[in-house]
């Protein structure tokens, strides 16, 4: 971790990033994807769950359906209005709070379980982030993490973005979040059990491979973002490389887009 870093500006990036564009709009692709997740964490009626960087609630919802009480955490103010939104037309008694997964702003020990799915992977420092779901957590308490994996899908659209737009120095990817060693050293201690396992997930759209680029382009952040930092020349070459990958991808025969991605799914018990 490079220590000329200035993590209060890049902070700051990061919640202009995610407030960029629409991204309600990418989410509902994954929805069916955080209700699953969520129905394979033991949740019992009357637990206090946390869903750190929770958006628009993809996965919070489904754990207030199943009756436990849900605070959801994000540094996004746009996404959490989304969120309440959501929650409200299904009259889900949801707390959505604006925060930091590197800096929760919660008691030690206070939930019992502490989930997060694609979203506190993208926090810049990991070990402080592992630090604070452990801190918040009780002992016994579940810890649940879905995290995209390097070699999945969503890896290398980062990885293809990343040779146009470089990341921060001194940050290390978050699709690290995706590999089952370095969760395991990140928890450490810290949990007394812990299990990884990698997880289908399909993007399916009713959109052309080139159509789906310029979906991501206008709704997610740091696609957006991303486009918005390069000249039109790197903006064209850009949006070769990432529908030449949704391209490849793509199974579909019909003029839509199927592609199979990944994540890894971690679930540990708090020591």
């Amino acid at each position: 971790m490079s220590s000329t870093t200035d993590f209060t500006a890049l902070k700051q990036r990061m919640r202009d990033t995610w407030r960029a564009g629409d991204f309600g709009v990418i989410a509902a692709h994954t929805a069916k994807i955080g209700e699953q997740f969520v129905s394979r964490i033991k949740i019992q009626f009357g637990m206090k769950l946390l869903d750190v960087a929770c958006g628009t609630g993809n996965t919070a919802i489904p754990a207030a359906r199943a009756g436990v009480t849900v605070t959801g955490v994000d540094i996004a103010t746009n996404l959490l209005e989304q969120a309440r939104t959501r929650a409200g037309k299904e009259n889900l008694n949801i707390r959505f709070d604006e925060g930091d997964a590197e800096s929760l702003p919660y008691p030690d020990a206070f939930f019992d379980i502490v989930i997060s799915m694609f979203g506190a992977m993208f926090a810049p420092r990991p070990e402080i982030v592992a630090a604070e779901l452990l801190r918040v957590c009780r002992p016994g308490g579940t810890i649940a993490m879905a995290n995209w994996t390097p070699n999945g899908f969503t890896g290398q659209m980062f990885k293809a973005t990343s040779k146009h737009v470089p990341p921060p120095p001194g940050v290390p990817p978050p699709v690290l979040w995706g590999d089952a060693d370095i969760v395991r050293q990140r928890f450490g201690k810290g949990v007394s059990q812990i299990s990884c396992t990698p997880q289908p997930a399909e993007f399916r759209l009713d959109l052309s491979p080139a159509e789906v680029v310029q979906l991501f382009r206008k709704y997610f952040g740091p696609t957006q973002v991303a486009f918005a930092r390069l000249d039109p020349a790197g903006q064209i070459a850009l949006t070769a490389d990432m529908e030449s990958l949704w391209t490849q991808a793509n199974e579909a025969k019909d003029g839509t887009t199927r592609v199979q991605n990944e994540y890894l799914e971690v679930q540990a018990v708090r020591a």
